[in-house]
């Protein structure tokens, strides 16, 4: 039976998870570094790390040593079921001396011929991160030392799972949102057009993004949306908005309707979703813009001769928000005329109320071209300054006569 660990024993824990050198290693090698020191200081067979996936309220095995298999086979747990089930649920300590079906939802240890299991939640304050449970062949007690020790080793996991996770997402929804953005604006007959897009400061990618698509009967489409939220979901439904907007703009003409059916479409498959919206149809004239607005802020129209404004359109509820019927609006663009879209975060500041941009916005936008208006407004409105939040802006001018 293993020695109750010293106060050398717990030294020697703490220098094992924060060597300098694991810095150098990636998150699988640190992780497996690290339980295997675990499984050699309180002489267990083996050490397993699930994490915390909140949405399918389950744990999922990342790392294992001892029986590596749990993450070779996609080892989940549900929580509250089994022994890993009810460390989560329960957020404490567990010790079980009697491993099978009845008391451990994973075949895996019971099948190695476990006796004994301890399992820990790892937390980040309140926040369950995931479980690291040790387990061994034969019969033995845990004493509250081994415990404390587990308990430390599940903290420093718990702030690299985090970590690598707060990584990932954001490198992923990065990626995507670039990839969902326009390369390339389209080239349209007797229009031009300029934008940007400058990611926020704050943590996560947000769902800002614009959308320029050519359609049947040499139409145009035009998309402003702002999803809320950050991080890899906000991308996620971002991109999934973007995609069902398209279908829907082939369907019918009406803005308001493809607005409609977005909405239905978001309150059936992401319900909880939210997301302003605007959307603009461009017919083969040019001489005017159908738009729907569905929460979104409305745009600013610079004519040859008029001074520049916010156009008259009725802003209907965001996409995600049951409400009274989405109208479409038919906006005069005249030759020479330029339309700006944007997403809030372009003209919201902490140190400001939104007035205050939106009346910078309306200063500098005028009938130029579009990519004069572009640099105009950012040095306008953004400055020197970071951003706090995601920036979209488009510009769109139909060519003079």
């Amino acid at each position: 039976m293993p020695e109750t660990p010293t106060a050398e024993d717990r030294l020697q824990v703490l220098e094992a998870l924060t060597d300098t050198a694991l810095g150098h290693l990636d998150q699988d090698k640190v992780m497996a570094t690290i339980l295997a020191r675990v499984r050699e200081l309180l002489g267990v067979d083996t050490a397993t790390v699930l994490r915390h996936d909140q949405e399918a309220r389950q744990l999922q095995a990342i790392a294992a040593s001892g029986i590596e298999e749990e993450v070779y086979q996609d080892v989940r747990v549900a929580i509250g079921a089994g022994f890993a089930g009810r460390v989560a649920a329960q957020r404490r300590p567990v010790i079980i001396d009697h491993v099978d079906e009845t008391t451990v939802v994973n075949s895996l240890l019971w099948e190695r011929g476990l006796r004994t299991l301890l399992g820990v939640p790892m937390l980040a304050g309140d926040e369950l991160v995931g479980v690291l449970h040790v387990g061994s062949l034969t019969s033995r007690e845990f004493s509250g030392s081994d415990i404390e020790l587990l308990k430390l080793v599940a903290a420093r996991l718990a702030l690299a799972v985090q970590i690598d996770l707060s990584t990932t997402d954001r490198a992923a929804a990065a990626a995507l949102q670039r990839s969902l953005l326009p390369g390339r604006l389209p080239v349209i007959a007797g229009m031009e057009f300029s934008a940007r897009y400058v990611p926020g400061t704050e943590p996560g990618v947000g769902g800002d993004w614009y959308d320029l698509f050519p359609l049947p009967g040499d139409r145009l489409g035009m998309v402003m949306g702002d999803v809320a939220g950050h991080g890899l979901n906000a991308a996620v439904i971002m991109g999934r908005l973007r995609s069902a907007l398209r279908a829907y703009a082939l369907e019918t003409d009406d803005p308001a309707e493809v607005l409609s059916k977005l909405d239905r479409k978001v309150q059936h498959f992401e319900p909880g979703a939210l997301a302003t919206v605007m959307y603009g149809l461009v017919p083969a004239s040019r001489s005017r813009v159908a738009i729907s607005l569905a929460g979104h802020l409305p745009p600013v129209l610079a004519a040859p001769g008029l001074p520049s404004a916010f156009v008259d359109v009725p802003v209907d509820p965001p996409i995600g928000v049951t409400g009274p019927r989405r109208r479409t609006t038919d906006v005069e663009l005249p030759p020479g005329g330029v339309l700006a879209f944007y997403t809030d975060g372009l003209v919201e500041r902490r140190d400001h109320l939104i007035d205050v941009g939106l009346q910078r916005l309306t200063d500098v936008v005028t009938p130029d071209q579009p990519g004069v208006v572009c640099a105009r407004v950012m040095a306008a409105l953004v400055g020197a300054t970071p951003a706090q939040d995601d920036i979209a802006l488009l510009v769109a001018r139909r060519d003079p006569a």
